[in-house]
């Protein structure tokens, strides 16, 4: 949870206090949604520059979970402004900054979570992977919007998907590669089976104990 004094963050904040703000968010910090609400309505009345590229990142990585949250609790209307406003400032940190492998990604997961899935659709994916292929911050964003449309994904940017979900397990980035491989079922599962068959045997058992953690 944010400290209280993060309540009022956006008011005086600082590129340097978004950074940080941003190094929280990038280690999967979790945030009281009030708390998250009143810190983006506070940027929104400031004037940040769509080239901030660390205020903006941050406030991507702040609302995307409140999205997620008015999904799950069926609240439509909070869920739609959640969105509009993500794929705005995504395209806007794009404009700014073409190389920026999260807005890429997010455009994509916005896609895949309005269920308008398409071969131009996995360009985003592909632009992110060419932007960022080895870092293991979104690395392990990528696999949790990407894997469960695995089977689906043009060969080329399979391949990518699946050599990244092997990579991160051999980095021992166990949690999200367990949690999205116990989820899926079908093609998918058989494609992740195949990289995991092909693992150095140490990953292999670090993995399988990793998904038994996660495992209900």
């Amino acid at each position: 949870m944010l400290p209280w004094g993060l309540a009022t963050f956006a008011r005086e904040a600082t590129t340097d206090d978004f950074r940080r703000l941003e190094d929280r968010l990038l280690r999967f910090e979790t945030f009281d949604a009030a708390v998250g609400i009143r810190t983006l309505e506070d940027a929104a009345t400031q004037e940040l520059s769509a080239c901030d590229s660390h205020a903006q990142r941050a406030l991507l990585l702040l609302e995307i979970p409140l999205a997620e949250k008015a999904l799950r609790t069926g609240a439509v209307r909070d869920f739609d402004q959640h969105i509009q406003s993500i794929k705005g400032r995504a395209t806007q940190v794009l404009a700014c900054t073409p190389r920026d492998s999260l807005g890429w990604l997010v455009l994509f997961g916005l896609q895949v979570e309005q269920g308008q899935l398409g071969d131009r659709s996995f360009d985003l994916l592909d632009a992110s992977y060419d932007s960022s292929p080895y870092e293991a911050w979104i690395g392990v964003r990528r696999l949790a919007v990407a894997l469960p449309v695995v089977a689906q994904a043009p060969d080329p940017i399979r391949r990518k998907i699946l050599s990244e979900f092997g990579e991160l397990i051999k980095s021992r980035f166990l949690d999200i590669p367990a949690r999205a491989y116990s989820t899926v079922r079908g093609p998918a599962r058989d494609l992740l089976q195949s990289v995991i068959d092909g693992l150095d045997p140490s990953s292999q058992k670090a993995f399988s104990q990793a998904l038994r953690q996660v495992r209900p």
